[in-house]
């Protein structure tokens, strides 16, 4: 079984993305970054996700930055519990898992788990990218140890959700992205324009989903009560969007990828307007090698059929 490290900022659908890694893989390690809602509200909601999918083996939960990597003093970044509830889940305010998380750092445990297993374990990332930047940048050597970064983030040449010009994960933590992007380590992006495209499950999905009467389905249902509302009155989408998940299932079965190719993408850290955008240079008007494999089309039959999948059942 392939072995992830997943990185993110546990909201909304991080959580089913999060249930989605279980089922697919073994997931080595949660890392958490500051991001959608309150950092140690994310921290909780990662290890409620872990105990409502239950898996046969302890998945340690790690804190990591709570903030950007060039915040000035106590700054945050907006956080958007308009977006997926108060509590990031729903406003379900679930208990509190029984497992805590550990006492060391996210980017120390990135470092020493790839160290230890070179070439052997690949990263699903979900949230602003400031473990991971911070990882590389305090020990570059891991670079050639890793196998491959999936990334949720940017767009191709469209609308952002939180900018017109950016999406959130990338609008974050600019810099971040900027050092992972250009780190050498292969990446393959999925940005939020996939997401709109191919990851909406609608009011006749939930139904569906929700006839499952299965725990996960159950907590689907539950986590996706703000979103929905907040798409159809905000985005004008009708049903709930789940682009984390989007990126887990296409990075455990890359048949769902039915369009990609190779470009040269940067990130804008300057911009006024444009904090964020992610630049995807489809024409090579750069002259640059490509950096990133960018997603481009999904079969979205087979996504809905992986999301039904790991939410009928109960157990691993």
């Amino acid at each position: 079984m392939r072995r992830v490290i997943i990185d993110t900022d546990t909201a909304g659908d991080d959580t089913i993305a999060l249930l989605t890694a279980l089922y697919h893989f073994k997931v080595e390690g949660v890392t958490i970054t500051g991001g959608n809602v309150d950092f140690d509200q994310e921290v909780e909601n990662a290890l409620y996700t872990i105990q409502v999918f239950n898996p046969d083996y302890n998945v340690p939960v790690y804190k990591g930055h709570e903030r950007p990597i060039l915040s000035i003093g106590e700054t945050v970044h907006r956080t958007v519990e308009d977006v997926h509830g108060k509590d990031g889940m729903g406003d379900s305010f679930f208990e509190k898992a029984d497992q805590r998380p550990e006492d060391g750092h996210a980017v120390n445990f990135i470092i020493e788990k790839v160290k230890a297993n070179p070439g052997e374990i690949e990263f699903l990332a979900i949230a602003p990218l400031t473990n991971i930047a911070m990882a590389i940048k305090k020990d570059p050597t891991i670079v050639k140890d890793i196998p491959h970064i999936y990334i949720m983030g940017g767009t191709n040449n469209a609308l952002g959700n939180i900018t017109a010009a950016a999406e959130y994960n990338f609008w974050v933590d600019p810099e971040a992205a900027r050092i992972v992007l250009h780190a050498g380590i292969p990446i393959t992006m999925v940005g939020w324009d996939m997401c709109t495209d191919y990851s909406v499950m609608n009011d006749t999905d939930h139904q569906e989903i929700a006839a499952i009467g299965t725990a996960r389905s159950k907590f689907f249902m539950d986590i996706n009560r703000v979103v929905m509302k907040f798409n159809k009155e905000v985005h004008k989408i009708d049903g709930t969007t789940h682009p984390d998940t989007l990126l887990v299932a296409i990075a455990a079965n890359e048949e769902l990828m039915i369009a990609s190719n190779d470009y040269f993408v940067d990130i804008e850290t300057k911009g006024e307007l444009t904090r964020g955008y992610s630049l995807v240079d489809r024409n090579n008007r750069s002259e640059k090698s490509p950096n990133v494999r960018v997603c481009e089309g999904v079969d979205r039959e087979k996504f809905r059929n992986t999301l039904i999948k790991v939410l009928s059942t109960n157990s691993y």
